[in-house]
C-alpha cells in the first residue's frame, strides 16, 4: 500500500521469468498489491495476445495460488503498430491488437489497459495520423465498452499527448465511460506543465497513476523518460501526492521501473518503494500544496 492507496509494480521491474507464479509471489513478497502486466512490441510479448485457453488458465491459475492480482496492462505494442497509422496493413493489426488486448483483459480479470497514446511512433505524424487515430481510439472504446474493460491514454514522451488537457479533447469527443486517462508523473512532469492545474483538471478522469522519474524537455534536450532512479529527477511527488490527494484520488499506483542486470533487484525496487511512501507520508502530513 502507498498510504490508503493500492500499489503495484509493473513486471518489467522484474527479473524476467517463465514461471508467472514466481513472478506473482515476488510482486507479493515485496509488499506490492498487484502486478502490471505488459504487452509490448516485442514479438514474445505481443504472442501473450495470441495464447490458447490452456496457457491463459495456467496464468489465473497461479494469480488464485499467488493472491496477487494482475489488475492493468501497459499495452505499448501501438508503439509498433499505431492506431494512426498510414499504413492500412499496419493499422488493420493496431485495431486487431486492441481486440485481443480488451478480450485478454476481460479473460484475465484485468480491469485497465493503458493505452501508449502515439498517434504514430516510427512514421511522420501528420493532421491524417491524428485524425485516424482519433477515429480508431473511439472504434476502441466501443471494443472495450462491449466487454466492460476500461482504457485510458497515458500521458506520453513525445507531444501528441504530452498532458491530460490533451487527453480530455478526445475523452470528451468519444463520450465513453470506458475511455479515461492514466497519467505517468515523469511524463507529465518533463514537459513543463503545471502539474497540479493538469491533475485538477482531469481529476474526475484519473483511473491509475503511473509513478516515475524524469529530466525535463528543453530546447537543447529531449528529456529522459526512464531509467533515472527515484529523486534524482525533475518530478515533485509531494506536491503531485498532494494535489491528488486534495482533488479526492483514492485509485491506485504503479511504481514503473525496469529491471537492471547489474544491479540490486531487491534492493532496488525496496528503495523505491521506501523513498515513494516517505514523500507521501509527509505530503499527507503537511496537507495541500
Amino acid at each position: 500500500m502507498l498510504g490508503k492507496h493500492r500499489l503495484g509494480i509493473y513486471e518489467k521491474a522484474l527479473s524476467p521469468v517463465s514461471d508467472w507464479g514466481r513472478s506473482l509471489n515476488r510482486a507479493k513478497e515485496l509488499g506490492f498489491d498487484f502486478l502490471e502486466i505488459s504487452i509490448d512490441e516485442s514479438d514474445g510479448r505481443l504472442s501473450r495476445l495470441y495464447w490458447t485457453h490452456g496457457q491463459r488458465n495456467a496464468l489465473k491459475k497461479a494469480i488464485m495460488d499467488e493472491g496477487l492480482p494482475i489488475s492493468s496492462m501497459c499495452l505499448s505494442a501501438h508503439r509498433r503498430f499505431p492506431l494512426g497509422s498510414a499504413d492500412a496493413a499496419v493499422e488493420r493489426k493496431a485495431m486487431e491488437i486492441m481486440e485481443r488486448a480488451v478480450d485478454f483483459a476481460a479473460e484475465l480479470g484485468i480491469r485497465i489497459i493503458q493505452l501508449a497514446a502515439y498517434d504514430v511512433y516510427y512514421e511522420p505524424s501528420t493532421k491524417d495520423t491524428a485524425a485516424r487515430y482519433g477515429e480508431n481510439l473511439a472504434k476502441a472504446a466501443r471494443i472495450a465498452e462491449k466487454n466492460s474493460v476500461m482504457l485510458a491514454n497515458e500521458i506520453m514522451d513525445t507531444p501528441f499527448m504530452n498532458s491530460i488537457t490533451k487527453h480530455l479533447a478526445y475523452e470528451q469527443r468519444i463520450n465513453s465511460p470506458w475511455l479515461k486517462v492514466y497519467p505517468d508523473l515523469g511524463n507529465l512532469t518533463a514537459w513543463g506543465n503545471d502539474v497540479c492545474a493538469e491533475i485538477k483538471k482531469g481529476m474526475g478522469s484519473i483511473v491509475q497513476v503511473h509513478l516515475k522519474d524524469t529530466l525535463p524537455v528543453t530546447a537543447d534536450f529531449p528529456g529522459q523518460f526512464r531509467d533515472l532512479p527515484f529523486g534524482e529527477g525533475c518530478v515533485d511527488f509531494g506536491k503531485c501526492f498532494s494535489c491528488l490527494e486534495a482533488g479526492g484520488y483514492s485509485g491506485a499506483y504503479l511504481m514503473e521501473m525496469w529491471h537492471n542486470p547489474d544491479g540490486d533487484e531487491l534492493s532496488d525496487i525496496l528503495a523505491a518503494k521506501k523513498y515513494l511512501s516517505d514523500v507521501f507520508a509527509k505530503a499527507v502530513e503537511e496537507g495541500e500544496p
